[in-house]
């Protein structure tokens, strides 16, 4: 009895195991694509920049006038 207990027991065990790692997995895709998202996010902001210094070269213009 012992040794079969023992048996299911390091069974039981593994499939523990398993189950962790592939939650792990799955975890770290997930964390994968919001990284994905964030540096989408970092493009637009880049964007915004551009146009802000393009509005400083107008009022140098408005200056020379």
């Amino acid at each position: 009895m012992d040794e079969d207990e023992k048996e299911k027991y390091n069974s039981y065990k593994n499939e523990k195991k398993e189950k962790k790692k592939k939650e792990k997995k799955e975890k770290q895709k997930k964390k994968k694509k919001k990284k994905k998202k964030k540096k989408k996010k970092k493009k637009k902001k880049k964007k915004k920049k551009k146009k802000k210094k393009k509005k400083k070269k107008k009022k140098k213009k408005k200056k020379k006038k």
